[in-house]
Order: C-alpha cells, then sequence, then structure tokens
C-alpha cells in the first residue's frame, strides 16, 4: 500500500502515524496517547499540573531521576488522527512555555492483533 500524505505527512508526527499504520496498529480505534512536558523547577512543574488538571486533563508528575528534571505526562484518550495530535501539541507547547517548561512529545502503545477473531474480553475472562 502506497502511502496517503494527506492523512500522513511527511513529517515526524506523519512518520510515526504511517509507521504504526504499517505495522498494523487500528487507527481508528482510541488509544491512550501520553503528551509531556518537562520542567526543571518543581514549583514550576506543579504550577503547571494544576492547571491542566483545573482543564480536566489527566495527568501524571513524576521526578526523572536520570535528568533530574520534572516530567508531566498527559494523557488523552483519542484515535490517533494527525490534525488533533498536531493540535494538542500546539496547545501543550503553548502550556509548556507558559510555566516555563519544555513540551516533550508524545507516544502511545501499539493495539495489534495478528488473530482477526481475537477478543481481548474473552482471553482476560479465560485465564
Amino acid at each position: 500500500m502506497s502511502r496517503d500524505y494527506e492523512q500522513y505527512p511527511d513529517d515526524d508526527n506523519g512518520n510515526v502515524l504511517w509507521q504504526m499504520h504499517e505495522d498494523g496498529d487500528d487507527l481508528t480505534e482510541a488509544h491512550e496517547i501520553e503528551y509531556s512536558i518537562a520542567f526543571t523547577s518543581e514549583e514550576k512543574a506543579d504550577q503547571c499540573a494544576i492547571y491542566l488538571l483545573k482543564e480536566e486533563q489527566k495527568i501524571s508528575l513524576f521526578e526523572d531521576e536520570d535528568t533530574n528534571e520534572w516530567v508531566i505526562t498527559i494523557y488523552v484518550y483519542m484515535e490517533p488522527e494527525y490534525a488533533d495530535i498536531v493540535d494538542l501539541e500546539e496547545w501543550f507547547s503553548k502550556i509548556a512555555v507558559q510555566f516555563e517548561g519544555e513540551y516533550d512529545g508524545w507516544g502511545c502503545m501499539a493495539y495489534i492483533y495478528d488473530d482477526e477473531d481475537f477478543d481481548p474480553e474473552e482471553e482476560l475472562n479465560s485465564q
């Protein structure tokens, strides 16, 4: 199958989505996508976390022991569509700047099933 550059533009986000598609991930299904913002200041990370909670975002906050940065992860349950990802990246980038942090990208778990008849609920219930 040839790549549809309108659906999967030739940039980092388009490349990741295209690779997910090529790997067999069903991009019409909602995924929990994780967006990250990094801070050098715990105080600024706390302020941003409170702001995001008031915006009704699901988040986690932790200190990365390797970098001594404070990292907020924002969990958004959505279909991984290019335009929506770009819009959220822009919003989270603005928020990061507002609180003196740095937007650090997104990622998600791939949902790939080799067997078309595989039912994860049935699998969980059978164990």
